[in-house]
């Protein structure tokens, strides 16, 4: 099954190490980091489920729970956890689902044939409290996630959604926006009354406190 940003996240209800789990119960009215790893006690894996849980605090200030996802037992996870908490220095208390059978990474389109029929490859899905998938990423199995462009993309998503903005390349928290091209500048006048910098027609730049 392919996913395309907009589309409704597929809901599922599996077992975690937490206990059984509906994900769109689950969700409520939070947005959510899902995201998936190859497999229990791997190297790579441990330091993103690791680093997930150190920015425990930085994901609930945001209003976004970290849900993970290895094609192994809950079971696994537990044991696993113990290991991640030990070598990461950390307490993670979010859940993994537990996937021995493929079904979610499946349904995810999580399991590409060149890396592995077995094991999932890390993926990403930013989801909005609407369940709407709204960012996707897809890494190797060899190459950790970047933690920090995946708060800054909620950041972006979260801004834009409330103040009606696009963001430019490499934009961070409180830098300069752009007023998309689909609001004339009468409509711009009373959403910006901060005024905007013109570099182009439709290329306007203006800040958001």
């Amino acid at each position: 099954m392919s996913l395309h940003i907009g589309d409704i996240a597929p809901d599922f209800t599996v077992d975690t190490q937490n206990g059984e789990i509906n994900f769109h119960e689950w969700a409520g009215s939070s947005w959510v980091f899902f995201f998936s790893h190859p497999a229990d006690f791997t190297p790579v894996c441990t330091t993103e489920m690791g680093r997930t849980a150190q920015l425990a605090a930085e994901f609930e200030q945001r209003n976004t729970k970290p849900i993970g996802l290895s094609t192994d037992t809950a079971e696994e996870h537990r044991k696993w956890i113990e290991d991640v908490n030990d070598t990461q220095h950390t307490d993670l208390k979010f859940p993994i689902v537990a996937d021995a059978d493929l079904s979610i990474a499946k349904l995810y389109d999580m399991i590409h044939p060149d890396q592995s029929e077995t094991a999932a490859v890390r993926a990403v899905f930013i989801i909005d409290p609407d369940k709407k998938i709204r960012l996707t990423m897809t890494y190797p199995m060899s190459c950790g996630r970047n933690f920090d462009e995946i708060l800054r993309v909620i950041d972006a998503l979260q801004l834009s959604d409330a103040k009606q903005i696009a963001t430019p390349a490499d934009w961070r928290s409180g830098s300069d926006v752009i007023i998309p091209p689909s609001i004339s500048d009468e409509v711009a006048k009373p959403l910006f009354p901060q005024g905007w910098t013109t570099l182009r027609p439709y290329l306007r730049t203006t800040k958001i406190d």
